[in-house]
């Protein structure tokens, strides 16, 4: 008997199924619905702040290496 069977198939099927459904409850849980506590946190700002400011020095830094040739 191997271990690949059709037993040991439907079963991790199975797990994997519930797996995925715990997962995505779980997803759900950790996204901010409405309320007062909705929306963006500080945390999230902050780093959205610092990718658009990191975009734009390495835009202004390649922009100006094209004017300087």
């Amino acid at each position: 008997m191997g271990i690949v069977n059709r037993r040991n198939a439907v079963l991790g099927w199975a797990v994997w199924n519930l797996a995925k459904q715990g997962g995505k409850m779980k997803a759900r849980k950790a996204v901010p619905g409405p309320g007062d506590h909705a929306g963006l946190n500080k945390s999230a700002i902050a780093t959205i702040a610092a990718a658009v400011g990191g975009a734009l020095v390495f835009w202004r830094k390649k922009s100006g290496e094209a004017a300087a040739e």
